[in-house]
């Protein structure tokens, strides 16, 4: 099969070593945009940079599991991701159809790797090595506020409005912002419940179908959010959304979520059995404060003050060190920071909280994975 890129969209490549003449399999490429060349001295080695710019639950397992199938490794841009594939993220409307990207990795040999790149984000790094230490003690409930204050441009005026192509925000959005909520916490989601609504942009002014986005889209911003237009001709998915969530540890964890705000970042506070930390910014030079003195009444100066580091780079220089982790991985295999096991029980928790609050709010039980593919993907797909 041909590899499509879709009009408009320049291909895009990644270089994990050295490069060959020769292609990859013929027919080895299904639906991928773009292919680097091989990344080991040894032939047929090849890893594929896959940039899923289209409506990402409608595209991930149709193009992950023919890739594996030959055994071509690839890099998908959404968790949905000899011989290498990566998924950005298994952005899939149901549980089954992620278990069976991972159930394909396991029967193929293919190596899977999950782009979820807010783990290397310096910000949540900082706050996994304080609760690592010891500093807040054991965590036992974990809040998660996420502002998106150009949720109206970024997600209203395209495909992303749509649920029969996104499933809803819950899972498009937040699947990164669950990952690391389940990082942070040491667990994964066992219970969820979720409520929601269109409270904004349901009735804003929409473009007619087959219709442009308008040329100053993501450069030019409205504001106050009520006065944007050229919406998508569908707008169905929720712009609020609260969802509460039962770990299998123990640990009692909300995330909100809201597309109609002044600000754009997350706020994460994580209470533990000797104190809290909270941070203030998500970004390079921001700060994560740490309370592990009291009890008191407010003290807007906490008892130790970090400072996010410096990086380069979007995402916190988390892009830049995923990448890093990923061309190690093609190389040379072995155990990474993301996990596909990971990206799954944020999916599920997604979907499942979607579910819920479609459903007014109805608790659901998220369903185990195979213990055989949980041990597979934590010996660092090494059978």
């Amino acid at each position: 099969m041909t590899p499509v890129r879709p009009a408009g969209i320049p291909p895009r490549r990644i270089s994990c070593g050295a490069r060959s003449t020769a292609g990859p399999p013929a027919g080895a490429v299904a639906q991928l945009h773009t292919v680097s060349g091989p990344v080991t001295a040894a032939p047929m080695v090849w890893a594929a940079a896959v940039d899923i710019s289209g409506p990402a639950a409608s595209v991930s397992a149709a193009t992950a599991l023919p890739a594996m199938r030959p055994r071509l490794g690839t890099v998908c841009e959404r968790s949905y991701g000899p011989t290498r594939l990566c998924l950005k993220m298994l952005i899939e409307g149901t549980v089954e159809s992620c278990d069976n990207v991972l159930r394909a990795a396991y029967e193929t040999g293919t190596r899977l790797y999950v782009g979820h790149n807010m783990r290397h984000m310096g910000v949540v790094r900082l706050m996994r090595d304080i609760i690592a230490r010891g500093d807040i003690g054991e965590p036992k409930a974990v809040w998660v506020r996420h502002f998106v204050g150009y949720g109206g441009d970024y997600y209203f005026k395209d495909w992303h409005a749509d649920r029969t192509r996104t499933t809803g925000l819950l899972l498009q959005k937040a699947a990164h912002d669950i990952d690391v909520l389940h990082w942070l916490a040491g667990g994964y989601t066992r219970r969820v419940n979720a409520l929601g609504d269109l409270l904004v942009y349901g009735g804003l002014p929409r473009r007619e179908a087959d219709t442009p986005r308008p040329d100053n889209w993501l450069r030019e911003f409205d504001w106050p959010p009520t006065a944007r237009k050229d919406l998508h001709h569908i707008v169905d998915v929720e712009d609020v959304s609260v969802m509460n969530m039962q770990l299998d540890n123990g640990v009692v964890a909300a995330y909100q979520q809201c597309h109609f705000t002044p600000d754009y970042w997350r706020n994460c506070t994580v209470i533990g059995t000797e104190g809290r930390l909270e941070n203030f910014g998500d970004s390079p030079g921001d700060e994560v404060k740490v309370w592990n003195t009291g009890p008191s009444g407010y003290r807007a100066g906490a008892d130790i003050t970090y400072r996010v580091p410096e990086a380069n780079g979007s995402h916190g220089g988390g892009d830049s060190r995923i990448m890093e982790e990923f061309c190690r991985f093609v190389r040379a295999g072995g155990v990474t920071d993301t996990s596909p096991v990971a990206a799954r029980m944020s999916v599920a928790a997604g979907v499942l909280a979607t579910r819920s609050l479609r459903e007014g709010g109805a608790p659901y039980d998220v369903p185990a994975l195979d213990l055989e593919l949980i041990a597979y993907f934590e010996r660092g797909q090494v059978r």
